[in-house]
């Protein structure tokens, strides 16, 4: 599914016009960006949580030289499935 498809889906389930579903998708995407970038956690019950962290500096290979390089520490952005998610996508639910 991709996003327009999403929009549509949203639509029809809420009975809402294309347009407010796609402001919702907007408005809820912005906000978990924002969350997220201030290192705060955005909780959605049986669905999921969107948090933060951090990876650090380290060396790693050039596959094609196998020269050493640096790579630079980072934010990285993760997502951790909730139990009634997890539930339903392996079938137990």
């Amino acid at each position: 599914m991709n996003k327009e498809q999403l929009i549509d889906k949203l639509a029809g389930d809420a009975k809402i016009t294309k347009v407010a579903a796609r402001a919702v998708l907007a408005s809820f995407i912005e906000a978990v960006k924002k969350t997220v970038k201030k290192g705060d956690r955005l909780g959605l019950v049986g669905f999921g949580t969107f948090s933060s962290g951090k990876r650090k500096a380290r060396i790693g290979r050039n596959p094609q030289t196998g020269k050493p390089i640096k790579i630079a520490a980072k934010k990285t952005v993760k997502f951790k499935a909730g139990k009634d998610f997890s539930d339903f996508v392996n079938g137990k639910k």
